[in-house]
């Protein structure tokens, strides 16, 4: 029974890491890569789909995404809804291809990005503390029903801490380099 729980805790503080990562990626730093556009939705014959369902996104360079939709049609309405997405980018179309250049950042916009990144890092901390509560909880429930001992209980809940404590430290980790590729020029 303990085991099956720390391997629950363990499962959804992995989960939790994965979120956050997608939720950094979706962070411009002024750098082109493919999974910026994941979210942005584009009307394809009245239903929203993710541009990458219709249309092939390369890196053109360093600083510019490159975006070819497969049907010659939808040019028009995959550029209308990368302008139109929160990312603050401006398509240009050459042809069937759309190319999004990256604008550099400004300093404030960096400043403005590292709050919304710690941000980010303080909600998964929070997801991870409440996944230790949770642990915590059932392990003294077990111990009140005399399902488990009070040693064995002592134990699980030391586990728990360090696992709380390992995935904590892999938060910080990742919010080091965001903050480090958004500080960079």
């Amino acid at each position: 029974m303990i085991a099956e729980l720390k391997k629950t805790a363990e499962a959804k503080m992995v989960k939790t890491l994965e979120s956050l990562k997608n939720d950094l990626l979706k962070i411009r730093t002024g750098r082109a890569h493919v999974g910026l556009l994941d979210h942005v939705q584009v009307d394809y014959y009245g239903s929203p789909v993710p541009v990458n369902q219709v249309a092939n996104i390369t890196l053109v360079d360093a600083r510019t995404l490159g975006v070819q939709p497969w049907e010659k049609n939808m040019v028009q309405k995959v550029e209308k809804a990368i302008r139109d997405s929160d990312l603050g980018l401006n398509p240009a179309t050459q042809g069937d291809l759309i190319r999004v250049p990256m604008p550099a950042l400004t300093e404030e916009r960096r400043k403005e990005m590292n709050k919304v990144v710690k941000n980010e890092g303080e909600g998964a901390k929070v997801a991870i503390r409440n996944l230790r509560r949770d642990a915590n909880t059932h392990l003294k429930d077990a111990l009140k029903k005399g399902e488990i001992p009070e040693d064995d209980e002592r134990r699980a809940q030391d586990d728990v801490q360090k696992l709380t404590d390992k995935f904590i430290a892999e938060v910080d980790k990742m919010l080091a380099a965001k903050e480090a590729e958004l500080m960079q020029i």
